[in-house]
């Protein structure tokens, strides 16, 4: 399944192979382990979905492995993968990819690496600059 979105508080939304949407929770046990943000691939336990549809309950399953980018790649390469989830994770593999250099910017236009139309990054006023003096060798001055 893919994280379609963040909710807070361990709940996430996710998204299964036939494009249902459900509400999973994220065990705590998780939290100081891994991170996932939208797009990742995780494995549900949908062991209670049923029960919790027909409760009206909102949570329908929880999170028991965040599949790491080998994973994803090898279950692509096999008959396992969905169809609907081949675009999205070709898609994912292009917004990670490192940012681009000067080298490469001048080397070849990249659409992917235009920072065209965005203002210069402002400095951080935030924090004071020290003040350093330089001492003078001469003896000139002194004098």
């Amino acid at each position: 399944m893919q994280v379609v979105d963040l909710r807070g508080s361990n709940l996430i939304e996710v998204m299964d192979s036939k494009g249902e949407k459900l509400i999973a929770i994220f065990p705590a046990k998780f939290q100081k382990s891994m991170w996932i943000r939208r797009g990742n691939f995780v494995v549900i336990d949908e062991s209670g979905r049923e029960e919790a549809v027909e409760s009206g309950r909102k949570v329908a399953g929880m999170v028991t492995q965040v599949l790491y980018h080998d994973q994803i790649r090898q279950l692509r390469k096999s008959s396992e993968w969905p169809e609907i989830f081949k675009s999205t994770s070709l898609e994912n593999e292009k917004q990670n990819l490192p940012p681009c250099t000067s080298q490469q910017d001048d080397d070849a236009d990249d659409e992917s690496c235009s920072d065209d139309g965005l203002p210069p990054l402002e400095a951080n006023t935030n924090r004071l600059n020290p003040n350093l003096y330089v001492e003078s060798d001469s003896d000139t001055d002194t004098e």
